[in-house]
């Protein structure tokens, strides 16, 4: 680790507290403006709760922009160019992180370092790479929002930025969902981009996902008589068989593949060491392919009239994969379609294709594509970063990855 450098801005012409701009035809050093826009959000935590000081800077730099109308609804910003253009895209990023695992604050890695994953090493050798809490997931996208933010003054569409707060925490706290509920005339458009990490590639749609605990009774009773009692953790066992003896289904949805999962995340149960306990929970999450609405998911799970609702406490599963069992609705999440046969898709994706030799896949886990899905946008996720970084310790992206995802937005958008 003795060639790792903390992290700090690099001189720029452009900073998140200054007023600089720049030219976009090459003049000015679009890596170095990434990195140090990147170095400067990297060094804010913004761990979801605590995204205000971040959400703060964002707020003043887009400011500083005459082109940008500039809105707020708590921690989330929208910034609209308002040009009178036939068509709007919208770019959204969301700021905050999860929490930190001894990787804050950030590190710009030199070449060699040993804390550079084997697989970035091979992949961009002899670059700096940016480590860190929220690399990938996905503050390098927002420096590449920043940056399009403050370059694209006479973009051929009209854009609205969306950066947002409490995208990693539970739905009902998710920034965008509220200014979606709040302002709906703010999140207008024709298309949206989820900066999402992708590696530079396009993903369509996503799973849904849907969380609840299956619940077994018992009857408590002293360990030394259990035929007294009933034991609610051996009930759980009929569960646990279900689940493994479920198959998981591979689902094609307009020429993208999507993978199905179906787990036990967490179990509980009991209340002391001598007790046969009296309830037993298995936590389970399903995630399912965009072929299926929320409703028809979970019938598949619990059954058509189950009346197990978010809030509304158990309820026995009437048919489905635990018919028989108590539910406990814990959160739901729709899936999104591609939305490949949109025009302006179809045009990201082949420019992403020439550029990067990527094809369109399909996004398995959730992302907010979903919310513009329900609103009749098209929405696709489109990010610097591996996805398989996301969330891990060693969290962190190769500063080339900003470059090809802000070249091929800036070619694509101008």
């Amino acid at each position: 680790m003795t060639d790792s450098i903390v992290l700090e801005p690099a001189p720029t012409e452009i900073t998140l507290e200054g007023t600089g701009m720049y030219a976009v035809d090459g003049t000015a050093d679009a890596q170095a403006t990434l990195n140090s826009l990147m170095a400067q959000i990297m060094a804010v935590y913004s761990v979801s709760d605590d995204e205000g000081p971040l959400t703060d800077m964002v707020e003043r730099f887009l400011n500083q922009q005459p082109h940008l109308t500039v809105r707020r609804h708590g921690d989330t910003l929208v910034a609209s160019t308002n040009l009178g253009r036939s068509k709007r895209v919208i770019l959204a990023g969301h700021l905050d992180t999860v929490p930190v695992i001894d990787n804050f604050p950030p590190r710009l890695l030199a070449p060699g370092d040993p804390l550079i994953r084997e697989e970035i090493a091979q992949a961009h050798p002899e670059e700096q790479v940016i480590w860190g809490r929220g690399a990938t997931d996905m503050k390098a996208s927002d420096a590449v929002l920043l940056y399009l933010a403050a370059a694209l003054t006479e973009p051929k569409y009209d854009l609205t930025y969306v950066f947002y707060d409490h995208e990693e925490v539970a739905a009902e706290k998710n920034g965008l969902r509220k200014v979606v509920e709040a302002h709906p005339d703010w999140i207008t458009g024709d298309f949206a981009i989820i900066g999402e990490p992708t590696s530079c590639g396009i993903e369509g749609g996503c799973n849904g996902t849907m969380r609840f605990d299956v619940i077994t009774h018992g009857v408590a009773a002293h360990s030394a008589r259990a035929w007294m009692g009933k034991n609610a953790i051996h009930a759980a066992a009929e569960i646990l068989n279900r689940l493994n003896a479920h198959e998981d289904a591979s689902i094609e949805v307009d020429g993208l593949v999507y993978r199905e999962g179906l787990n036990a995340t967490l179990i509980n149960g009991g209340n002391g060491t001598n007790v046969i306990p009296g309830e037993c929970r298995v936590h389970v999450n399903y995630r399912f392919a965009p072929d299926k609405t929320i409703a028809q998911a979970k019938a598949l799970m619990i059954g058509d009239d189950c009346g197990a609702e978010l809030g509304n406490g158990e309820h026995t599963a009437t048919g489905g994969v635990f018919e028989g069992f108590g539910i406990e609705m814990k959160d739901e999440s729709p899936s999104a379609r591609p939305g490949m046969d949109s025009e302006l898709t179809r045009s990201l994706a082949a420019l992403v294709e020439e550029r990067t030799g990527k094809k369109p896949e399909a996004k398995l886990g959730w992302t907010d594509v979903a919310r513009f899905s329900q609103l009749g946008i098209p929405a696709v996720n489109f990010g610097a970063g591996s996805p398989l970084l996301a969330h891990k310790h060693d969290e962190q992206v190769a500063e080339s990855e900003l470059l090809t995802m802000a070249e091929i937005l800036r070619d694509w958008l101008n």
